[in-house]
């Protein structure tokens, strides 16, 4: 990438920013509600000619999930792209990178977002993941749900939009407890890959290169060598790169590099910090060395990738 060309960003978004970046909507399409910045809801066809995809990687503040009822998207979490079909949710943890890559021109469906302390008033967040998976961040995002489910399931979303909309501000308690009906009927129903069953060959390296991935998002900063991971999965690393490679056609380094990447890119744009201390933060080397590698994966220098506007 030449130098002027504007670079990849990855933001992390507020509920203030977040409509304008993600979900851009004209004047009077979606309405904000006052409790905006804790919870928001709306339908997915009022905006969605006014979306361009890709749409850029980020991260939120809050936890979001979109309910497609009708169409389907493309859906990336971390590492991992997701194919989201009509009946199926795909529920994202907070500060989680992020991004809708493609949308049908006929989807249906809710978006809707919440910040973590709606719920955690009176649970602690470990106890609201280990309650509900899907929430946790390296839970398996997506919730496939049967016509008959669905039946209790969009009155939820239909009075949690009715309550969002009205005139007079509702209790936000009533959003709470709307959200927990929902995540309680979310819990008993099968993830979506869990009727998968390919060759066993295949589903097991599927499933570890998946683990790997989900090891990444939470251990990136700590663990840089793929040898860490394959001892944490308690895998040889040859065993590891070997699955990795059967299933993504790249080998566990690469993946490795590609998250370093994106949080290198997290740090350069969002904070104050010095080249020196990000190249700290993410190789633990001297700053050349993470100039080289940055330059090799962008075209750019971290300084220079600083810089463009």
């Amino acid at each position: 990438m030449s130098k002027g060309v504007k670079p990849e960003r990855v933001p992390t978004l507020t509920p203030d920013t977040l409509s304008e970046t993600v979900f851009y909507q004209s004047e009077g399409v979606a309405k904000q509600g006052p409790y905006h910045s804790t919870f928001h809801i709306n339908r997915i066809e009022t905006v969605r000619q006014s979306l361009q995809f890709p749409m850029p990687p980020h991260r939120k503040t809050v936890v979001d999930f979109i309910l497609v009822t009708h169409g389907s998207m493309v859906r990336r979490k971390g590492l991992t792209s997701y194919t989201v079909p009509a009946n199926t949710f795909f529920l994202l943890p907070a500060h989680q990178i992020s991004f809708d890559e493609w949308m049908s021109e006929d989807i249906r469906g809710y978006y809707c977002h919440f910040d973590t302390n709606l719920l955690t008033r009176r649970w602690q967040k470990q106890d609201l993941e280990n309650e509900f998976s899907f929430l946790s961040f390296v839970g398996n995002p997506l919730v496939s749900i049967d016509t008959e489910k669905l039946k209790n399931i969009i009155p939820l979303l239909a009075r949690l939009e009715a309550e969002y909309q009205r005139e007079c501000n509702p209790t936000i308690d009533i959003f709470r407890i709307y959200l927990l009906a929902l995540f309680f009927e979310l819990k008993q129903t099968t993830p979506a890959t869990a009727s998968t069953t390919p060759d066993q060959a295949d589903t097991a390296a599927q499933r570890l290169t998946q683990q790997y991935k989900n090891a990444l998002s939470e251990f990136v900063y700590e663990k840089q060598n793929v040898a860490d991971y394959a001892e944490l999965l308690h895998i040889s690393p040859n065993h590891l790169n070997k699955c990795v490679r059967t299933i993504t056609g790249q080998s566990a380094r690469d993946l490795l590099d590609e998250m370093i990447l994106l949080e290198a890119k997290v740090l350069l744009s969002q904070t104050t910090l010095s080249i020196s201390e990000i190249a700290y933060r993410i190789r633990r080397q001297d700053p050349s060395n993470f100039g080289r590698f940055f330059k090799t994966k962008t075209g750019m220098t971290p300084r220079e990738y600083q810089q463009v506007d």
